[in-house]
C-alpha cells in the first residue's frame, strides 16, 4: 500500500512538473516544427530589425505576421536540408556572399556610428556655408562646347538674333542643363567654378558674355536671367541633409583610406573624372 501511494505521488508531482513546464517552454518558443522548435528569440530579432527601419508599428497584427513568416521559414528550412541542399557548392558560395555582406554593413555602422558630427561641428559648417553664399543669387543659362571656336561661332549667331535657349538645346555638352535651355536654375556664385562665377556676376540681366569664358570644363556661354537676395533655409531644415552628406563623405574616404592601405597586387581602376558643367 505503501509503495502504491508513493508511486501515485511521485506521478502526481510529475504531472504537475510537466503542466508547469509546457508554458514555460512556449514562453521560450512561439512554436515547434516537427519536433524543433522556433525560438521566441528569433521572433525578438526580427522584431527589432523590422522596426528599427521605422516604417511599421509594433501590432498584434504586425507579431502575428512576422511568427507565422518564421513558422514558415522553418517548415522550409527543414524540408531543404532533407534535400541536402545545404552541402550544395551554390549554397555555400552564396552563404559566404551573405556573410561578408553582413560583416562589411556592421563594419560601416560601427564606423558612422562613431563618427557623428557634433551638433557644434553642423552649426558651424552651416554658418560657413551661409556665408559662402553672400547676400546675393543668381539665375543663369549657359552653353557649354569643347572648343573655343564653336563657342565664338554660337555668339556670333546669337548676335544675329538667335535663341539663347533653342542653341544651348541643341549644342551645349552640359547634359545637366541643356534640355532645359541651359537654365541653372538660381544659385550662388560660390557654386560654380571662378571663372564662370566672375564672368556671371559682371553680366548685366538679359546680357551674354559676348567672350568665350574657359574653365576645366571648356568654353563657356554664359547669359544672366535675373539676380535676387539669397534665399537660405533656416539651420533646422537642412540639419539632416549636412549630416547626410557628411556621413556619406566620411564613409567614402573610410573606404578609399582602407582600400590604399591594403596590400594586394590588384590594380584598381582610376576614379571617374567630373561630369561637364559648369558647378
Amino acid at each position: 500500500m505503501k509503495t502504491f501511494r508513493t508511486h501515485v505521488i511521485k506521478s502526481a508531482v510529475l504531472a504537475a512538473t510537466l503542466s508547469l513546464a509546457a508554458p514555460l517552454v512556449m514562453a521560450q518558443n512561439i512554436a515547434i516544427v516537427n519536433g524543433k522548435p522556433v525560438p521566441k528569440a528569433r521572433f525578438d530579432a526580427m522584431m527589432t530589425q523590422i522596426l528599427k527601419q521605422g516604417q511599421q508599428a509594433k501590432t498584434p497584427d504586425l507579431e502575428a505576421k512576422v511568427k507565422e513568416e518564421l513558422v514558415l521559414r522553418e517548415i522550409f528550412v527543414q524540408e531543404a536540408e532533407k534535400k541536402g541542399i545545404a552541402q550544395t557548392a551554390d549554397y555555400k558560395t552564396q552563404m559566404e556572399f551573405a556573410r561578408q555582406s553582413i560583416l562589411i554593413q556592421g563594419l560601416f555602422a560601427d564606423f558612422q556610428a562613431k563618427s557623428k558630427d557634433s551638433e557644434a561641428d553642423l552649426r558651424a559648417e552651416y554658418d560657413q556655408i551661409k556665408a559662402q553664399n553672400g547676400d546675393k543669387e543668381y539665375r543663369a543659362r549657359h552653353i557649354l562646347v569643347e572648343k573655343e571656336e564653336d563657342a565664338k561661332a554660337l555668339i556670333a549667331q546669337l548676335k544675329a538674333g538667335a535663341k539663347f535657349e533653342d542653341l544651348a538645346k541643341k549644342n551645349s555638352k552640359d547634359p545637366g542643363s541643356a534640355e532645359n535651355g541651359g537654365d541653372l536654375d538660381w544659385a550662388a556664385p560660390g557654386n560654380y567654378v571662378p571663372e564662370f562665377s566672375e564672368a556671371m556676376a559682371k553680366l548685366e540681366k538679359g546680357k551674354y558674355t559676348e567672350v568665350p569664358v574657359k574653365s576645366q570644363f571648356g568654353y563657356h556661354i554664359i547669359k544672366l536671367e535675373d539676380t535676387r537676395a539669397t534665399q537660405f533655409p533656416p539651420y533646422d531644415e537642412v540639419k539632416a541633409q549636412l549630416q547626410q552628406r557628411n556621413a556619406q563623405a566620411k564613409l567614402a574616404k573610410y573606404r578609399e583610406d582602407l582600400r590604399t592601405k591594403a596590400k594586394t597586387d590588384f590594380k584598381f581602376s582610376a576614379p571617374q573624372p567630373p561630369q561637364p558643367g559648369a558647378n
